[in-house]
């Protein structure tokens, strides 16, 4: 009897804990059934299904909603875990703090703006002869761009002066592929940081920020 109510109590405590981030176990959730049916087609049909789902400049032309909406839900790598990791850690602690409606618009705008101004500034270089035709229609499905925008806001959840070397590491995690790289991608992750730090204002009034100093102290009493 006591292990039925024991294990009652961990499913409640685990769908409490769920139902506090919805958003982000959807999400995850939709990624793991589209991650498995990944690993169920062929390389050469995969790689063309997920074409016909990217962002790149040719959908992008055709039927920009359907693009940019459905590029969201695909993990190219087909690599599902470390994605939950990243999402228990950063998305689900965004959208407990923001709630919802705000963590999904930081998510949307980071995802949205980025992957505009990277395949304008590719479409560019096609035009301008730097990158070939055939950049058009290259690969660029996933969810790192809404990633990166919510890292970055999650600046604001910290106090100062943690504040500032949390936000330094995130402009030098970013910003060396993009001196160092100069792709399209990199260009998109670091527009996505800039993005996350521009949504100062869907922070406002959202509480007291977390001081790591504090959480140690209780730590150690």
């Amino acid at each position: 009897m006591n292990g039925v109510i024991r294990i009652r109590r961990g499913l409640g405590a685990v769908a409490a804990y769920v139902r506090s981030a919805p958003g982000t176990y959807v999400w995850l959730l939709i990624l793991f059934v589209t991650t498995v049916a990944l690993h169920h087609m062929s390389p050469d049909f995969e790689e063309d299904f997920l074409r016909q789902r990217s962002t790149n400049i040719h959908e992008l032309s055709n039927n920009p909603v359907r693009a940019l909406f459905a590029s969201a839900m695909w993990i190219p790598s087909g690599r599902w875990l470390p994605y939950a990791a990243l999402y228990t850690v950063f998305h689900a602690q965004a959208e407990r703090w923001l709630g919802t409606l705000r963590w999904l618009l930081v998510c949307v705008a980071a995802h949205v703006l980025a992957t505009l101004i990277s395949e304008g500034a590719l479409l560019w270089a096609v035009q301008s002869g730097v990158a070939p035709d055939a950049a058009v229609n290259t690969l660029d499905v996933g969810v790192s761009y809404a990633l990166a925008g919510v890292v970055a806001v999650l600046t604001y959840r910290i106090g100062p002066p943690w504040r500032y070397l949390y936000a330094a590491g995130v402009l030098a995690f970013y910003g060396a592929p993009l001196i160092l790289g100069r792709t399209f991608t990199d260009l998109g992750h670091f527009t996505s940081v800039l993005i996350g730090l521009g949504c100062y204002p869907l922070v406002r009034g959202r509480g007291k920020a977390w001081n790591p100093k504090e959480t140690l102290a209780l730590i150690r009493s």
